[in-house]
């Protein structure tokens, strides 16, 4: 007797187009059509989102999966009916309710076909040989006769993470190169000029740069990266051609007095490491200079501290993983924001140099919030000095922001 085939669901269940086109895929496989249900599953757990499956759908497909005694899925015997209290052992204790809603998005998906019995329940008729003559459960057929439009659906997601890694590393490229030629030319006092237009200025060069990474979007998307990743790298081009025609006229015009001046501007050591100029003076240092006030130098936990500010990366030679990384990320931002050394230094001593590289990262997260970077440095530097400020809300106000801008995203 030829086992019956039920096509629509067991009581209140409906039955969807959808559904109806599943199970013609499925009759229309080969007899002899064949494939690796891991394998399968790993595709569909790429493509999992082109499909509007969730990790939770998978998890239970995965269970499912583990009841089919074969790796290899072929011929008609591929019903599985476990009960649900069985599949909840397998989905790690998942609720009976949230198994049914899982169930039914497989099903949706064209990823199983529920194949129900006269009474809903799940079992298997066997015949006189002892084999199952009849399943009523779900049916993986769809797996097989899917399985190369599962793994093409991979593919393509995977192709377009590529392109999107790809279009994430021009972009932290530019960001590396623009911030440091920045710093570069305030400290070496480059001539700028584009192209004879544009800024004048390497400030008006650092307010274009961060006007064209204020606009990357928190969740986004090639399209969305990739005319920003195009204009980063022509100001990165062209900041290039000015520091190399700056070096290429300090050639020809070479003199004793420009290389001189060259291997001063070339000291190897930060500007935070050059001793005061009245320190050098016998007559100055005779005369004892009183130190300026130092405040309580408060050390937040550094992954809230880049949480809050996460632009002060782009200023770091590689990683932050210390205070110290941190600071030298800080004394080249603060270049880029036009903050003079005198003003780092005196932050530094009043605040330390922790408290005062977390200033400095927080000045840049705000971004054209603040006009003049280092007139507003010396004020919260006065402040500290006289005990009226506190790094502490400025993190909270900025880490405020964060979320709810994620919150809006």
């Amino acid at each position: 007797m030829e086992p019956v085939l039920p096509t629509t669901p067991f009581g209140r269940r409906s039955l969807s187009l959808g559904q109806v086109a599943s199970q013609m895929v499925a009759k229309q496989r080969a007899p002899d059509a064949a494939a690796h249900k891991w394998n399968v599953f790993r595709a569909l757990c790429t493509a999992r989102e082109c499909l509007g499956l969730s990790e939770r759908s998978l998890t239970v497909l995965n269970a499912l999966l583990t009841f089919h005694p074969e790796t290899v899925l072929t011929g008609d015997d591929l019903v599985v009916f476990p009960s649900n209290e069985q599949l909840a052992l397998r989905t790690h204790g998942m609720p009976e309710s949230t198994l049914r809603r899982h169930l039914a998005a497989l099903v949706d998906a064209g990823v199983i076909i529920r194949r129900d019995s006269p009474n809903g329940k799940r079992y298997a008729r066997k015949g006189r040989d002892g084999s199952f003559s009849q399943a009523f459960g779900f049916d993986l057929t769809p797996l097989v006769a899917r399985a190369a439009e599962f793994e093409a659906l991979a593919e393509a997601v995977q192709a377009e993470e590529r392109k999107l890694r790809y279009v994430r590393e021009r972009i932290t490229l530019a960001r590396r190169d623009i911030v440091k030629i920045i710093a570069t030319g305030l400290e070496e006092s480059v001539p700028l000029r584009i192209e004879g237009q544009g800024p004048s200025t390497w400030e008006g060069v650092h307010s274009d740069y961060r006007a064209i990474v204020s606009r990357i979007p928190r969740n986004a998307t090639i399209e969305n990266l990739e005319p920003i990743a195009d204009e980063l790298a022509v100001l990165s081009e062209q900041l290039v051609k000015v520091l190399e025609g700056h070096v290429e006229t300090k050639i020809l015009n070479g003199n004793a007095a420009h290389n001189e001046r060259h291997i001063h501007n070339s000291n190897p050591k930060p500007l935070i490491e050059i001793e005061p100029a009245s320190q050098e003076s016998p007559a100055a240092a005779s005369q004892p200079t009183p130190e300026p006030k130092r405040s309580a130098e408060i050390v937040f936990p550094l992954g809230m501290v880049l949480k809050a500010c996460p632009d002060i990366a782009d200023y770091a030679k590689g990683e932050i993983l210390h205070w110290r990384d941190l600071t030298a990320a800080a004394s080249v931002a603060r270049a880029a924001l036009g903050i003079s050394p005198s003003a780092w230094e005196t932050a530094q001593a009043v605040m330390g140099e922790t408290s005062a590289a977390i200033v400095v990262a927080a000045i840049l997260q705000r971004g054209a919030a603040i006009t003049s970077a280092g007139g507003y440095l010396r004020e919260l530097t006065r402040k500290a000095q006289a005990n009226e400020f506190s790094i502490g809300p400025m993190l909270m106000a900025l880490l405020g922001g964060r979320n709810r801008e994620r919150k809006r995203a």
